[in-house]
């Protein structure tokens, strides 16, 4: 079950096309062929399922990625692109129609646009990755493989914190670092963020109720559900993200916020108290000035 914008619950079932707010529409590409490597995979509502992984990819104004991260996507193995859409104003949707399989419209909001897409995904896995993020070739492979498990319900890849054209040795350096962190908490904690691209068994998915619709922590949430519902892997694949956001708040100050925030969350701040401290950024701390000397005269 999840919680759309009227407050009701609806059930997640895959080909459901979700209530987006009155400005909904969905898109799938003609002649969309299954890729001659599936065949017999299991059955759904419209037939035969022309994917065993979709790919949901949430956007919003993202003409500038877009195009990079769909390719990553056919790059990584056989799968259908669902990109769900939250109100772009650029050519987001028009590349996305080109390019992906199927476009949904969404409520804005990370987590109404990857349940959006994972409504009218078609396939049996489902693996949600942001629009400023690339999967790595075999990717699709390495998910398959992991969950040849049945114990196994999903999980999440290793991150590499991509620095931008012009950051320094010193920023390379700690975004390496960074990414290596990320992967040992959440190698520790089964704990993932959306950045390591969180893969999941549709069937899964819409049993713990899909991603909470709250406006930060979707991705912890989800990872806490997924834990109860059964084994998660980390793969050692990494899917590659923008360190652009590490880069403006510094490397050690974002990880230091982030944890701030999760331990705040485990302990009971809501998503919205976690929102707002998040869209207000890291404190940055700066030295205060020395009084200036005092004048002799004024002894």
């Amino acid at each position: 079950m999840v919680v759309n914008s009227s407050g009701q619950r609806d059930t997640l079932a895959r080909g459901d096309i979700p209530d987006s707010g009155g400005h909904s529409f969905f898109y799938r590409r003609k002649n969309h062929e299954c890729p001659p490597s599936w065949e017999g995979v299991s059955p759904t509502a419209e037939g035969v399922s022309c994917a065993r992984i979709s790919v949901i990819i949430p956007t919003l104004d993202e003409e500038a990625s877009l195009p990079r991260t769909i390719r990553s996507c056919r790059e990584a193995g056989p799968c259908e692109v669902v990109v769900a859409d939250g109100g772009s104003r650029d050519r987001t949707v028009e590349i996305a129609r080109e390019q992906a399989d199927a476009v949904v419209a969404s409520p804005r909001g990370r987590a109404a646009q990857m349940n959006a897409g994972a409504a009218v995904a078609r396939g049996d896995v489902l693996l949600f990755l942001h629009a400023d993020s690339r999967l790595a070739a075999g990717s699709v492979t390495a998910v398959l493989e992991a969950l040849q498990d049945p114990a196994v319900i999903g999980g999440a890849f290793r991150l590499r914190l991509a620095p931008s054209p012009g950051a320094g040795r010193y920023a390379r350096g700690l975004l390496g670092i960074t990414g290596r962190m990320i992967g040992v908490r959440a190698c520790v904690t089964r704990s993932f963020t959306g950045d390591q691209a969180i893969f999941v068994r549709a069937e899964t998915f819409r049993g713990v109720g899909g991603y909470p619709e709250i406006p930060l922590m979707e991705d912890v949430e989800l990872s806490r559900r997924m834990r109860r519902a059964g084994k998660t892997a980390l793969l050692p694949k990494r899917v590659e993200t923008s360190g652009r956001r590490w880069e403006a708040w510094g490397p050690l100050r974002t990880v230091l916020f982030m944890w701030r925030l999760r331990i705040g969350y485990l302990l009971g701040m809501t998503p919205t108290q976690c929102a707002r401290a998040y869209r207000r950024g890291p404190v940055r701390f700066t030295p205060r000035k020395a009084p200036p000397p005092r004048s002799p005269a004024a002894g």
